[in-house]
């Protein structure tokens, strides 16, 4: 009808609203309920509110309304109103009705037979789109609709590298989805694609790897798969690609070695890698042409393809990631995934909205999207299929790609009992699965208890990022801590977990992760460089030295992200994470000019691997090994005493200047130097009763 609008909406499960807003005189709101376009209910409203040119109408029905049917609402004066019925999802029983807990979504393979299996409540019907590896034309087949919303069908014949995706009905709107849980992809996530499992590439080589007795035996260094290989001065082959980091006996043009064998010299236990999982705004098809990290989430049980060495090969990303993390195992060290659940890159068109809309996120009270995240968007983790997607994702990145640690993405919008899901799950794979996230709170846009720093005590299995460490120290370290820099530096020294000089933040060191610098904000060298750019280079690299010291002798779990080992710098950048290769890349060439620091970094893990008291995690344990004092000068003083925890030693003193002067430190007796201004003494000779500390140094003594 001319200047007439209609809406109907299903409100409550037994109740439908309807809204006319037409310029025509008011006529009979008695209408019909069209079901599946052929079953006729006559319903009256129960309730009508009119204003000009707008009514507002009630239907009570007898009984709640079955969803998975077509829903047609003819009112014989004004036409038709398709019914939508998106806001089911807010009805108090919706979870109860149409929580599944199979294991089957997805696509599964058998060389006779493939099943295909989706969760889509609200639709009143789905169909199968698929084309067989070869092919030119299309099928397409409907899916039957079983209890829980689950539609189902079983494809005979062997489906192997099928793409396909699902055409669905709902609310009588047509949209055309991907698979939520595909494991393979075509290029661009325009297709999922059937994947068979018996062809990917085992990487069950844990045994190759050493027990972590303690989170705090880890030292974490996070890292890019592009960023670490994708440099002209080293010989590795497949630049920019799992490929690449798999690649052994690699070198820089000075003779050092690159990518993998880079990493298995520096003496770290884990690499994190940014997401490694499909993201959105990089074209696989041509990945040179822009950058991303990958903090927009497209497709999270399929790896990202522009880390594929053939991105057309659906099996290309999934063998050569898993070739990758083999590899990775066989050089003792763990993988981290950088997990990004709480956003997805836009709400709108993801595949989550195409298909159970007004489900998969948060909402505020008047409707609106959350947005804690800042991104737009918040994934609602709490709602029984969200939390058991997450949690299914964790499990197969666990169980197909040997993924040893998780690092969580905003972790303070995820919802505790997810994240306490996960931890059960991960642990029951491997004890020493290392599990952490930025725990920031992030403001009150969910009433429910959230996986924030303030929240550690729920999360005793998580370590979160502590930038109490993170800010006290750069300041301390570049002279620019202001009143009371040194209660915050000795309160962060011993993992902010003892109630010295401040509360305790944390249940041990095991939960703080220690550093001053990530692929977030700027470098530690550009951080000192803008704090004090007068000292020269060799100082600012001197206090760059002292940063890394400081991380890998503090309690609580090192953490160092790459390039922070030689002083590297984005430029004074800060987000850099769509900005080009010059900006994010590690420089090898910068490696071979800066050797000694290199080797004062792997000199340092080396010392962290031979001091097990370094590693203690239990406040209480901590609080009775050692003392914590001020050097005159303003330097901390650290003094382990118990000779059972520091043996052979009797008594081991750590002495830290960060300033631009020498300072003095009286030891008494005589002391070994075990760790001087160079780096670790391995077989140490040398001994002082009084010792000189140079400006921006650590040294460490024993007797």
């Amino acid at each position: 009808m001319k200047d007439t609008f209609l809406s109907a909406r299903l409100v409550e499960d037994d109740l439908i609203r309807l809204v006319v807003f037409s310029l025509a005189p008011y006529e009979n709101l008695n209408a019909v309920l069209v079901k599946d376009h052929q079953i006729e209910e006559r319903i009256a409203p129960t309730k009508t509110t009119s204003t000009t040119s707008l009514i507002v109408a009630d239907f009570r029905l007898k009984e709640p309304l079955p969803l998975g049917h077509s829903y047609v609402l003819s009112l014989p004066s004004y036409g038709l109103a398709p019914l939508e019925v998106t806001e089911a999802t807010t009805f108090p029983d919706f979870d109860e009705l149409y929580d599944y807990d199979g294991d089957d979504l997805g696509a599964n393979y058998a060389p006779e037979r493939t099943s295909f299996v989706l969760w889509a409540p609200l639709s009143s019907a789905v169909w199968l789109k698929i084309r067989r590896k070869g092919a030119n034309e299309w099928s397409y087949f409907a899916m039957v609709r079983f209890p829980k919303g689950v539609y189902r069908y079983i494809a005979s014949g062997d489906y192997d590298e099928a793409e396909y995706v699902y055409l669905l009905t709902t609310s009588e709107l047509s949209s055309v989805a991907t698979d939520p849980y595909a494991k393979g992809s075509a290029p661009n996530g325009e297709f999922s694609v059937v994947i068979d499992p018996a062809r990917f590439v085992k990487c069950d080589n844990r045994d190759a790897l050493p027990v972590l007795n303690s989170a705090t035996d880890a030292i974490v260094y996070e890292g890019n798969v592009r960023d670490l290989t994708i440099d002209k001065h080293t010989d590795i082959v497949h630049k920019g690609t799992f490929l690449g980091l798999s690649e052994s006996d690699r070198k820089t043009e000075g003779g050092n070695p690159a990518g993998l064998d880079y990493l298995a010299s520096l003496g770290i236990t884990h690499l994190q890698l940014q997401p490694l999982f499909d993201f959105k705004t990089i074209d696989e098809l041509n990945p040179t042409r822009k950058y991303n990290w990958g903090y927009d989430p497209a497709q999270y049980f399929v790896p990202e393809g522009s880390y594929a060495s053939d991105v057309k090969n659906p099996y290309s990303r999934i063998n050569e990631l898993q070739t990758l993390v083999a590899a990775l195992h066989e050089k003792g060290i763990r993988v981290s995934m950088d997990c990004v659940y709480n956003h997805v890159y836009e709400y709108a068109s993801s595949v989550f909205e195409r298909v159970v809309p007004n489900y998969y996120f948060r909402r505020r009270p008047n409707g609106k999207m959350a947005n804690a995240s800042r991104c737009g968007n918040d994934v609602a983790s709490e709602r029984p299929m969200v939390r058991k997607l997450i949690v299914d994702c964790c499990r197969y990145w666990i169980e197909n790609y040997g993924i040893d640690a998780f690092r969580f993405d905003l972790m303070g919008i995820m919802d505790e009992e997810t994240m306490k899901e996960i931890a059960r799950m991960a642990k029951s794979h491997d004890e020493s699965f290392l599990l952490y996230g930025e725990g920031w709170n992030m403001g009150a846009e969910a009433a429910l208890p959230l996986a924030t720093m303030d929240n550690y005590k729920d999360l005793p299995e998580y370590a979160f990022f502590n930038d109490g460490f993170r800010e006290a120290f750069k300041a301390w370290l570049t002279g620019d801590g202001g009143q009371g820099a040194y209660e915050r530096v000795a309160h962060a020294y011993v993992s902010s977990s003892l109630d010295f000089y401040g509360a305790p933040r944390f249940l041990g060191a095991e939960q703080s992760l220690n550093y001053v610098e990530c692929h977030d904000n700027e470098t530690f060298f550009d951080y000192v460089s803008s704090r004090a750019g007068e000292w020269p280079l060799k100082e600012r690299l001197a206090a760059c030295k002292l940063g890394l010291a400081m991380v890998l002798v503090s309690f609580g779990i090192p953490f160092i992200h790459a390039g922070q080992e030689i002083g590297q710098s984005k430029f004074g950048k800060g987000n850099t994470y769509n900005l080009p290769d010059l900006y994010n890349k590690f420089s090898y060439r910068l490696l071979d000019e800066r050797k000694a620091m290199y080797d004062y970094f792997k000199g340092l893990t080396e010392f962290r691997r031979r001091s097990r008291y370094l590693r203690a995690y239990d406040p209480r344990v901590i609080a009775e090994l050692i003392d914590v004092s001020q050097m005159e000068g303003g330097g901390l003083l650290v003094v382990f005493r118990d000779g059972n925890a520091i043996a052979p030693y009797k008594e081991v003193v750590f002495a830290i200047n960060p300033s631009r002067q020498g300072m003095s430190c009286d030891l008494g007796e005589d002391h070994l130097v075990i760790v001087d201004a160079s780096g670790y003494v391995a077989a140490p000779s040398t001994r002082v009763q009084r010792a000189l500390i140079p400006p921006h140094a650590f040294m460490a003594f024993a007797r």
